[in-house]
């Protein structure tokens, strides 16, 4: 998918490019939500390019993704990789070691709901990608 086609096909904007060791590939950001309240937790549109996902992570209160586009993959660690899209959610329990980011071919966009901290952790390397 072309990065205009991209643009207009997603819900928030694309975002900024993100900036970190804690992503291999290109992703990008757009912080749709930050106040503390009502909800105590910040919220943040996350899309990522064809091949691109974070490191591995954990959160100290747990998170929840809800998949707006794309096709992508979510791996808690010691667990098979799962396959998500569009309309998919997942729920991550607290402290629970994990990674996600977009298939092969796939541009992958998610809504994060992250109320505590995020340890980051090791990168997902690209043999251990490769193999899904």
């Amino acid at each position: 998918m072309a990065n205009e086609e991209l643009r207009n096909s997603t819900i928030f904007p694309l975002g900024q490019k993100v900036e970190s060791d804690n992503f291999i590939g290109d992703a990008y950001l757009q912080m749709v939500f930050t106040e503390e309240k009502p909800l105590n937790t910040a919220i943040g549109n996350v899309t990522f390019a064809p091949r691109a996902r974070n490191s591995w992570h954990s959160h100290t209160v747990g998170q929840v993704l809800l998949v707006t586009g794309g096709q992508g993959w979510y791996q808690e660690e010691g667990k098979p990789a799962q396959f998500i899209e569009t309309g998919d959610v997942v729920n991550i329990p607290a402290n629970v070691k994990h990674w996600h980011g977009a298939t092969n071919e796939s541009w992958f966009v998610h809504l994060a709901m992250t109320p505590g901290e995020t340890e980051w952790l090791e990168p997902v390397d690209d043999e251990w990608y490769d193999q899904l």
